[in-house]
């Protein structure tokens, strides 16, 4: 609040010392013209029409459209003085305090603010009433004195001693005394008090400066009302005083600007031009912002005397109040509403800087560094002081063509892409040279991109393939695999390749040879928007993220890979190490290393930050499908093309908008069951058990409000951070009782969560069952109706016992002899249970064994063999089945009898399980029928066991005892098929094998 500058220093109240001050105001006249006001520029503050403006009026929830006041506390709410009420604005919402509200004010009309050294709010009205809000949100008023004017009070200030001094309008000076006394001085006669201005500044000395409309006033130590020194030369007319943040002592006297050193008054700026200064502010970077009565904000810095835009559209009136927040953005209160001043990354040039359109389609920089900009309404130039012209460029229609593309030859011209009007070639100083046609062989319409090689040959695509020209002559490519339809980008790499992007992907004429690029394959791109050759890679920007082209492989970042969206336009590599992409979007930026990274393969996602209108573009959509739609300048600054006109960023501004610390986080509300409660101050908040509770809560930055994420840790309930994303509040129901302490952290979008928590501690009151007290008078009684119940227990079990014992002795004789008889019959129960067992046993076993050789028998073999075969099913593990019958058993039979035969079979069967496995199962089947089941076996395995059975049969002599009698048999064998759908199948299978071996000569086994 206050300002930097030099101009002539006059003499004060001692005329005679006037020289000194002269000569130094020449020499700092002289250092200032010396010095570089670049550098001076770039470390401080930019150009003022590079400043964001936001307004507010009644139509976006102010209560009135006339600030006479603003103020910050030091938690970060902003507050306004209306007409209609106090207003605190967070970033997001307004809440208005009144006279209907609760906590209220005893009058709407809001005089003026001020913040004191506690962080308390000072309030004062249009009926002589101060109110006062404290740090801890606590509220108290002292009514008008019965000597104190019932009018406006204008302006408020503290001095060292505490007295608050108040200006009355029209009516002179009072004081709010530290113990609460309201003290009216009356002025003496003479002095132009009702005519005082809305300014009142207290210096160091605790003197009072007073503003009027006819000189300046000023309330000495002595307790004098007078007006300033004559010396001073003020004169009458609009004076009022300003103390700068840094203490210094500024006067405005109608157009000139003051600074107070050693009690006289220098000369610092004048301000010709009948200008009504009615506000100042001195910023953080010493410059000077003044409101007007009626032509609007004026700032002098390193930059001159620089007004804001014309076409604006911005509150009219008065500046009333001018107000720097924490983040340095500067407030402004006027008549008609308020607005809002704040720095941001990226500049942006529009018609009103003098392009020929908003709608920004290319921008290049030739090699003279002038800066060419193509937009739907025609070709601008940037001149000198920054601003645009138009060139004279027409169509045969009379009126300026569509400009898509750009592009430079060797020989200095510039080549003009349209839309519908071929090229334009013009020399070095902008004269139209050429304009190549439909006459000259140019296919129509769009010409999007333009690239010229080594050999000044100009290369330009067209709805209808690429098209070069060499002087005069255009010449449609007839080479092999060209594209033929529309060409979206062209670039020439390092060897002198054309790279040519179309709506179906990539070609590159290398020579006399086209390659072409699939990108389908690798994320499903189709459309190429732009080209940057970096090293050796060749980056291609498209509607499918980024790809690069490096030795032979293709490799991609996209969505998949972190880029927040799909289609981009082109890729700028700065000098510092960042990548700017342009997009629908906004503009991403990332670096060149993490984006190798993710093609390489050695990092999963790509991390970037997207900027768009709040960070100062004119526009977030970027545009593309032109060329070049971004570059870097020779300077280092980044350029953009957007639908809203044309953007710019330095680089080397980024790391200072990165750094923006954290915002604050504050607690707006406390509800609970929806009733507001007081919960600011030191007091502990104690809350009923049971009941819910919900906290409002909001980070007090005005940049990116609606972009701040928040998180909650709730001691005493959450073991760490809860993130909330953009909530702003958080409810509790039913929390146990005890002792609670919220904490709230804010953080900007990427940005790291601020150190400034909103901490608020409270005390969930238990039930009355769960109070210590009644809890321990529960206990008591517990205890003594225990008591008293074991006592009366014990009486009845005494008693009881006796009756019980008489009862005992009878029973026992009857029970002794009763016992003697269930033993009896316990021992024959007993018996009969086992004979019972034994005989169910031997008819299970009965059931499922052969009775002749002891093996299962059929229906035994069919149980198992069913499970198995299900179960190996399910498993997939392999199962074989043998069936096999006794060659010529019936001639055993006739020959040596019945009983010869059963002997035979006897062992026949014990062979069987002798070559059997424990998980083998071998069963008689019907008469000299067998069957052997191979669990887990494969058929190679249960071959080997069946030609190992045979052996064995071979090997034993001596038949059922009768010499030289040789037993043989014929089996089946199969394994498990997946056509086998049941058991019997199976079966069926291994029978037909035990009858081809029978059929092939009986003594063999057979595999089906």
């Amino acid at each position: 609040m206050g300002g930097k500058g030099a101009g002539r220093r006059l003499a004060g109240r001692h005329p005679g010392t006037w020289i000194a001050p002269l000569l130094r105001w020449a020499l700092l006249c002289l250092l200032l013209a010396l010095a570089p006001p670049l550098a001076a520029a770039q470390e401080g503050a930019p150009p003022l029409r590079d400043y964001a403006i936001d307004v507010w009026t009644s139509r976006n929830g102010l209560p009135h459209n006339s600030l006479r006041d603003i103020a910050q506390t030091p938690e970060g709410h902003l507050w306004f003085a209306t007409w209609e009420g106090l207003v605190r604005y967070n970033g997001l919402d307004f809440t208005v305090f009144d006279r209907s509200t609760r906590p209220g004010l005893p009058d709407n009309g809001i005089g003026a603010l001020y913040v004191d050294r506690q962080g308390g709010l000072w309030i004062s009205d249009s009926r002589g009433n101060v109110s006062y809000r404290s740090g801890d949100g606590r509220w108290r008023v002292w009514e008008h004195g019965p000597n104190s004017p019932q009018v406006l009070i204008q302006a408020m200030q503290m001095d060292s001693q505490g007295r608050l001094w108040l200006l009355y309008e029209g009516k002179g000076l009072g004081y709010l005394t530290p113990d609460g006394g309201m003290v009216f001085e009356t002025p003496p006669p003479g002095l132009p008090v009702a005519m005082s201005f809305t300014k009142l500044v207290v210096d160091a000395q605790d003197r009072v400066w007073i503003g009027t409309l006819d000189g300046l006033l000023l309330r000495d130590t002595d307790g004098d009302l007078k007006r300033a020194p004559p010396g001073w030369g003020v004169g009458s007319g609009l004076s009022w005083p300003y103390r700068a943040p840094d203490g210094a002592l500024w006067i405005v006297a109608g157009e000139r600007l003051y600074r107070v050193e050693d009690d006289r008054l220098v000369l610092v700026h004048r301000l010709p031009g009948q200008l009504h200064m009615t506000a100042m502010l001195q910023d953080r970077h010493g410059d000077i912002w003044l409101g007007t009565e009626n032509q609007g904000l004026l700032r002098i810095s390193a930059h001159g005397m620089e007004r804001l835009p014309a076409g604006l559209n911005l509150p009219g009136g008065r500046v009333v109040s001018l107000r720097e927040d924490a983040e340095g953005s500067i407030w402004v209160g006027a008549n008609g509403g308020l607005y809002r001043l704040r720095e941001t990354l990226f500049s942006s040039y529009t018609e009103r800087d003098g392009l020929s359109g908003d709608y920004v389609r290319t921008v290049f920089e030739d090699r003279d560094r002038r800066l060419w900009v193509g937009s739907a309404s025609g070709l601008d130039v940037q001149t000198d002081d920054g601003h645009f012209r138009a060139m004279p460029l027409h169509n045969r229609g009379g009126k300026a063509p569509s400009v898509l593309s750009l592009a430079q030859g060797p020989d200095g011209d510039l080549w003009v892409g349209t839309f519908g009007d071929g090229v334009y070639r013009l020399d070095a100083q902008g004269q139209l040279r050429h304009n190549y046609d439909a006459a000259d062989g140019m296919p129509g319409g769009n010409i999007r991109a333009i690239s010229v090689g080594a050999d000044g040959v100009v290369w330009a695509g067209t709805q209808k393939g690429v098209v070069s020209i060499d002087g005069s002559h255009v010449q449609v490519s007839r080479v092999p695999g060209m594209p033929s339809g529309l060409i979206t980008a062209l670039e020439h790499d390092h060897q002198g390749n054309l790279w040519i992007g179309t709506i179906e992907g990539i070609h590159v004429l290398r020579g006399g040879k086209v390659q072409r690029i699939d990108l389908t394959a690798l994320g499903g791109g189709r459309s190429v928007f732009g080209f940057r050759q970096i090293g050796e890679a060749m980056w291609i920007s498209s509607d499918r993220g980024l790809y690069r082209w490096q030795g032979g492989r293709l490799s991609r970042v996209g969505l998949e890979q972190g880029m927040p969206v799909d289609t981009v336009f082109q890729l700028v590599p700065d000098r510092l190490g960042n990548v700017w992409v342009s997009s629908n979007r906004g503009v991403l930026r990332t670096d060149m290393a993490t984006l190798n990274a993710v093609a390489d393969g050695r990092a999963p996602r790509v991390s970037v930050e997207r900027y768009n209108e709040i960070d100062g573009m004119a526009n977030a959509q970027a545009n593309g499908s032109s060329g070049p739609s971004a570059i870097l300048r020779q300077d280092g600054t980044f350029w953009v093309v957007t639908a809203g006109g044309l953007s710019t960023v330095d680089p080397q501004r980024l790391q200072r908008f990165r750094e923006r610390p954290a915002p604050p986080a504050a607690i707006e509300s406390v509800q609970v069951d929806g009733v507001p409660v007081h919960w600011e101050g030191t007091d502990h908040n104690s809350i009923p058990g049971g009941r819910r509770l919900a906290v409002s809560f909001v980070g007090l930055s005005y940049l990116m409000s609606d972009r701040i994420r928040y998180r909650t840790r709730l001691e005493g309930l959450d073991h760490g951070w809860v993130e909330r994303g953009a909530q702003r509040s958080v409810e509790f129901i039913g929390l146990p009782p005890g002792d609670y302490t919220l904490h709230v952290s804010a953080a900007h979008p990427g940005g790291a969560w601020g150190q400034q928590e909103a901490v608020w501690s409270f005390s969930v009151q238990p039930f009355w069952w769960q109070r210590h007290s009644v809890q321990a008078l529960i206990a008591l009684l517990l205890i003594a109706g225990l008591v008293a119940l074991y006592r009366f227990l014990l009486q009845r079990y005494r008693t009881s016992n006796l009756r019980l014992a008489q009862r005992v002795d009878e029973a026992t004789f009857d029970l002794q002899a009763q016992t003697v008889h269930l033993q009896a019959l316990n021992q024959e129960k007993t018996e009969l249970a086992e004979r019972l067992a034994r005989q169910a046993e031997a008819f299970e076993r009965q059931a499922r064994e052969d009775a002749l050789t002891g093996l299962a028998n059929r229906r035994g073999f069919d149980e198992t063999l069913a499970r198995d075969f299900a179960r190996a099913q399910r498993s997939g593990h392999p199962m074989c089945l043998v069936v096999l019958d006794i060659d010529h058993f019936k001639d055993v039979n006739d020959t040596y009898s019945h009983s010869i035969g059963d002997a035979v079979l006897v062992e026949v069967a014990q062979l069987i399980a002798a070559a059997s496995r424990d998980s083998d199962l071998p069963a008689r089947t019907g008469g000299e029928e067998f069957a052997l089941l191979l669990n887990d076996t494969r058929l190679e395995e249960a071959a080997q066991l069946c030609a190992r059975l045979r052996g064995l049969f071979h090997d034993h002599a001596d038949w059922a005892g009768v010499p030289a009698l040789r037993v043989t048999f014929s089996a089946g064998l199969v394994e498990l098929a997946a056509d086998d759908r049941t058991p019997a199948l199976l079966y069926q299978r291994a029978d037909r094998a035990l009858y081809r071996a029978k059929s092939d000569g009986r003594d063999r086994t057979s595999i089906g």
